[in-house]
């Protein structure tokens, strides 16, 4: 049983050794390969961070050196790019301003000789024949007036007023165009080719061609405020919509309306001239002159830039709810001034534009500026449009309400919705206590020894309904005084309204108020 047993187990040890045996060069080749790999993985990984390492120093990076010097690294030179380019457009800027001056600009003006006697009155109000440029565009020749002199011989009396006015000629002939709208009128064609005619007159050191009506009136030194804000070497169609929101239905809301401006750049109106006859033949069926310059727009792909400034004024009766509620925007023209009221009561709309052009010369950045301010001790709301009137609120009214046009107008459209404006309005008043107190400008001036404007406002003496509120009544106010100083840069900053403060007056009956650039921290609250 020994024997047996100990080569049983010499056998066992035998099986067991002998794949040992055999698998002992495979044992010792197996660690060798994953030596190899790990090697070669090694390798290869610090092969890769010396080529990173390399190629981040070569672009001025450093991921592996000190945080704080490598985010003081990168902030300075995030930022000198930035500032590098503020200076640039800044500098590009000046430069368009300095460039653009009231005499880049030429007037193309749409008249009829139908109107012409009257509207021209307009156009003495604002264009300065010494200083700038335009065209007066008519269907047909006017024929002068004549009277006698003392000799009984019959002389023209046109002539001495002509100087004041642009040179007139006769738009050429459009008959060959197509025109089938039966609500209009083919003038509309003769209109709409004014900018082309205008630029084959071949005028020297033109940055922009302007469009407007014989009863068009422009403050042109906004104008220029405008335009200098663009590029005049680039593409520009800049102008405005109506204040219907049915015209801009029915033409367009990407349309600028003829009536209340628009300004094309030069480059623009080389293009235009190029394609404008077959681009008007395509559009037979258009109503009028703007929306036959929109589809050529158009077809050039250049959008409307809208500037709020320029106001078409489809509307009638009366404009105070929206010159005394005027946009954050530089006032550029005014509108159908045939149509609606006086701005100023009892005068004529000619005389009451001539009383416009006082606080015009003063300050025309600030034209019809709204500010808005509160008489604490007496809870007055108070409502200043700068060289036009002053309105005193009983009660405290937000501003957010305050700036919204108050419905003294009507509709172009009669029976349409009174609601019915591109923008917000708001009713004159909701309670007999809330009907506005209207004080409106009757002269202003320049204080030299304080740089400060003057102007007054005088109350309109219409009836109030009666009021049993009990605070301070307004009707023992009789005049307003507004202290204001010149601000010819107001435009070069970003758009806010100036604040007003309602000052002690030592004068029974006037309210004195002074209108400015906010302060810091001002805002207008009670």
């Amino acid at each position: 049983m020994k024997v047996s047993q100990k080569d049983t187990e010499k056998l066992m040890m035998m099986n067991l050794g002998t794949p040992n045996a055999g698998s002992g060069p495979q044992s010792r080749v197996l660690p060798r390969l994953l030596l190899w790999l790990i090697l070669f993985v090694t390798v290869t990984y610090v092969v890769y961070t010396l080529r990173l390492i390399s190629n981040s120093r070569a672009c001025d990076h450093e991921p592996f050196s000190n945080p704080r010097r490598q985010i003081s690294t990168t902030s300075t030179s995030a930022s000198s790019q930035p500032t590098q380019s503020i200076l640039d457009q800044d500098q590009a800027v000046e430069v368009r301003r300095q460039t653009t001056q009231i005499r880049n600009v030429v007037f193309g003006i749409a008249a009829s000789a139908k109107f012409w006697e009257k509207r021209k009155n307009y156009i003495k109000l604002w264009f300065k024949p010494e200083e700038m440029r335009g065209i007066v565009w008519l269907d047909q020749t006017v024929k002068k007036n004549k009277t006698k002199d003392n000799k009984g011989d019959r002389v023209a009396v046109e002539e001495a007023e002509d100087l004041s006015l642009p040179p007139v000629m006769i738009s050429g002939d459009t008959s060959k165009f197509s025109y089938t709208n039966r609500q209009g009128h083919r003038s509309a064609i003769r209109i709409s080719r004014i900018v082309s005619e205008t630029l084959r007159l071949g005028l020297e050191d033109v940055h922009w061609f302007v469009m407007g009506d014989d009863d068009t009136v422009f403050v042109t030194e906004n104008l220029v405020r405008v335009l200098s804000k663009y590029d005049h070497n680039q593409y520009y169609y800049i102008g405005s919509l109506s204040e219907s929101h049915l015209q801009n239905i029915y033409f367009s809301y990407g349309m600028a309306y003829g009536g209340g401006g628009f300004a094309i750049s030069y480059p623009l109106a080389k293009a235009l001239e190029k394609i404008q006859d077959r681009c008007i033949q395509r559009y037979p069926g258009l109503y009028g002159s703007d929306d036959r310059m929109q589809a050529c727009m158009a077809e050039l792909g250049v959008p409307l830039t809208k500037e709020l400034g320029f106001h078409q004024y489809d509307v009638y009766g009366n404009l105070f709810g929206l010159l005394a509620a005027h946009p954050v925007a530089p006032l550029v023209s005014l509108h159908h001034l045939d149509v609606v009221e006086p701005i100023f009561p009892n005068v004529t709309q000619v005389k009451a534009l001539q009383r416009l052009t006082k606080p015009m010369k003063l300050d025309s950045a600030g034209l019809m500026q709204q500010s808005i301010c509160y008489d604490k001790s007496k809870r007055w709301t108070i409502s200043v449009s700068w060289g036009f009137a002053v309105q005193v609120f009983r009660g405290v009214f937000s501003p957010r309400e305050i700036e919204m046009p108050s419905r003294t107008f009507l509709n172009w459209y009669k029976k349409a919705d009174y609601t019915a404006y591109a923008f917000n309005t708001r009713p004159v008043f909701r309670n007999q206590c809330q009907k506005p107190f209207v004080f409106y400008m009757s002269n202003a001036r320049l204080n030299s020894s304080t740089h400060q404007t003057v102007s007054e406002y005088v109350r309109h003496r219409v009836p109030h309904p009666p009021c049993k509120w009990k605070m301070a009544d307004p009707t023992k106010l009789d005049r307003v005084e507004v202290y204001k100083k010149p601000d010819p840069h107001l435009w070069d900053r970003s758009p806010r309204r100036n604040c007003c403060r309602v000052m002690e007056s030592g004068k029974k009956g006037t309210m004195v108020i002074n209108v400015g650039v906010c302060r810091e921290g001002e805002i207008s609250e009670i």
